[in-house]
């Protein structure tokens, strides 16, 4: 009843809400990167429309493509293509956010991973923070470390594995090292839990 068939249309960015509180700024500024290489950029648009939930009194919540969202923001764009997958505008807001969190549409947890009350989320994509861990699990992503998964916030989860196992500073100073750390992190048998697990490299 809640749910209806997604229909497309434009909104200015600086009117979606966030339903998370981070994102990795090495992600979004490689996202940027790649914007201003693409000779196509409208229709590079055109097939990557940000999905959202209408929510209370009429306002738009981002559940994916964050980093693309603050990297066009900080490219300067001005409005984005949505997709609206769901229609909960008429639920009281402590119910709305219940509702997206049991549904996987919400991931309150602040850079250090812990978990933070609803109120903490950002009003403005230009105001989530940077959490370098999940910079790190999207590039040992890419680095074939694990594969890409359908499970809500999988990089997240990658992320937390990661921040309990590899300092900080290590992150920020030697991002290099940080990643050949991970890599070996991800074919052991303690990462055999987390979702796009490659299984470990037997020799």
């Amino acid at each position: 009843m809640l749910l209806r068939e997604a229909h497309l249309e434009t909104t200015a960015i600086v009117d979606l809400r966030p339903t998370q509180i981070t994102v990795g700024m090495r992600e979004v500024t490689e996202k940027r990167r790649h914007w201003r290489t693409l000779p196509h950029q409208a229709k590079f648009l055109g097939s990557h429309l940000i999905p959202v939930i209408h929510g209370p009194k009429g306002r738009y919540y981002v559940i994916d493509h964050h980093h693309l969202a603050r990297a066009l923001l900080d490219e300067g764009l001005k409005e984005v293509a949505i997709t609206v997958v769901a229609d909960l505008g008429r639920l009281e807001k402590d119910e709305f956010w219940t509702f997206l969190d049991n549904r996987g549409w919400l991931h309150p947890y602040d850079a250090t991973g812990v978990r933070q009350p609803y109120s903490a989320l950002p009003r403005r994509i230009a105001d989530l923070e940077d959490d370098p861990f999940r910079s790190l699990a999207g590039e040992l992503r890419r680095a074939g470390g694990f594969a890409k998964d359908t499970t809500p916030f999988s990089e997240f989860l990658w992320a937390d594995f990661l921040r309990r196992r590899i300092a900080r500073r290590e992150v920020d100073k030697r991002f290099a090292a940080a990643l050949a750390a991970s890599l070996e992190l991800a074919r052991s048998r303690d990462a055999d839990h987390l979702p796009g697990w490659c299984g470990p490299i037997t020799r």
